[in-house]
């Protein structure tokens, strides 16, 4: 048995103690350990991976933009364990056949453990690839790829039918109809053509699904955040929603699908986040080339990376003392684990042996430069963040003194 010592996050708090680690999952947390190798990590602090439940890896189909090598390896130097990797690619996963493809794909390329989405068309029965994959996505509104289901009729027996599965439904919640395609030409713009409003309106239409396994993606206001909580949904919130509004920049690099809302719609939201109103961080990591990004707004794509940072600016918001930890494991690690039924994410007896290990006195700045992504750019540019030091996935060590020591061992979690 291999055994950490630290400060350890067991129980809802920090205490000094050891985590036995064998066979890869976590096999006793106590005060002290006896074990094969005992590892001494100071004042250091041991928490669950982080289990990011939106990341588009671009692969198959679009890997000059990302590929699950180069994702995954982002997501790894980032404290990210665990991915739910997207359905919109080329081809889109909406079937057996293309789900097995892509998994045959991607199988062996990947530094950490994954899932993958399905999405809800209406040709397709959801119970045939209930079994193998993390969850189902409903495109309600049009954003990369085609596979918007925006006839209600449609929308609603898709949903019943995946729900019907045990599956959680994950949901880009923008109400088609209410989109307007005028000219763009900066951030302003799009968010005149994808309204807020647009966000009440496909939250409200599945309110017939309350109390049921509903995830909203990326929401982006409070009164969104409250809405689906009402009806019992799990909320999800982008580090890019959180600390950006519409007038950062001009530049497509701030481009996102929900757009980036005004400053008092971001300052709701934020509030909304710091008292403990959403369920967990995902990053919605949407890599597109510089060159994509660069050309004229109205052209270029919209998403931007996130995997490798939404950990490390939150582990930076601790240290400052604006969130706590529990918040911050909870909303990173534990929800999700929970709602997608992934035996990861806290360090109790059982779990997966997926931890992360921070050093908190020792920041650093954030540069596109040094990160992982095939992007090449970081909207964090210059920020603050405590990256960690040692990354652990099923008891193999993976980062070690913040460099890569591992292989690309991932596993998909639903084989």
């Amino acid at each position: 048995m291999i055994v950490l010592e630290g400060r350890v996050f067991f129980n809802g708090e920090l205490r000094q103690g050891a985590v036995g680690i064998e066979d890869g999952k976590i096999a006793d947390v106590r005060r002290t350990l006896k074990g094969d190798k005992n590892i001494d990590l100071g004042d250091r602090i041991i928490l669950p991976g982080a289990i990011d439940p939106h990341v588009h890896f671009r692969d198959p189909g679009m890997t000059n933009k990302e590929d699950f090598t180069s994702g995954s390896s982002a997501a790894l130097h980032g404290g990210v364990t665990c991915v739910l990797d997207m359905p919109n690619t080329k081809p889109p996963v909406t079937d057996a056949r293309s789900l097995e493809d892509k998994k045959r794909i991607i199988k062996g390329r990947s530094f950490v453990d994954y899932g993958l989405f399905a999405a809800l068309t209406k040709k397709y029965d959801a119970s045939t690839l209930s079994k193998k994959v993390a969850g189902f996505k409903l495109f309600m509104g049009s954003t990369t790829g085609e596979l918007l289901l925006n006839d209600d009729n449609e929308m609603y027996r898709a949903v019943y039918n995946a729900l019907q599965t045990g599956k959680r439904v994950s949901v880009h919640a923008e109400d088609e109809p209410m989109i307007s395609r005028n000219e763009e030409r900066n951030n302003r713009d799009h968010l005149r053509n994808r309204p807020v409003h647009a966000e009440y309106s496909a939250i409200n239409k599945l309110s017939g699904y309350k109390g049921m396994k509903v995830n909203i993606c990326h929401i982006t206001d409070a009164h969104s955040a409250a809405l689906a909580s009402s009806y019992g949904f799990t909320t999800e919130v982008t580090s890019h929603h959180l600390l950006f509004d519409d007038s950062i920049s001009e530049k497509a690099e701030y481009k996102v699908n929900p757009p980036l809302r005004d400053t008092d719609t971001r300052e709701r939201l934020y509030k909304a986040f710091i008292d403990a109103k959403i369920t967990m961080f995902g990053s919605d990591h949407a890599p597109h080339t510089v060159d994509e990004k660069h050309t004229a707004y109205d052209y270029a794509p919209s998403g931007m990376p996130g995997v490798e940072t939404y950990m490390p600016m939150m582990a930076e918001m601790v240290r400052k003392g604006n969130i706590t930890m529990q918040q911050m494991v909870r909303m990173s690690s534990s929800a999700p684990a929970e709602a997608f039924g992934i035996n990861k994410g806290v360090i109790e007896k059982g779990r997966d042996a997926d931890l992360a290990v921070y050093d908190m006195r020792v920041r650093r700045t954030i540069k596109a430069k040094d990160l992982h992504s095939k992007a090449g750019y970081t909207p964090y540019e210059g920020r603050d963040a405590v990256f960690p030091d040692i990354v652990i996935i099923r008891g193999n060590m993976q980062i070690k003194d913040g460099e890569l020591c591992g292989d690309r061992t991932g596993e998909d979690i639903f084989e």
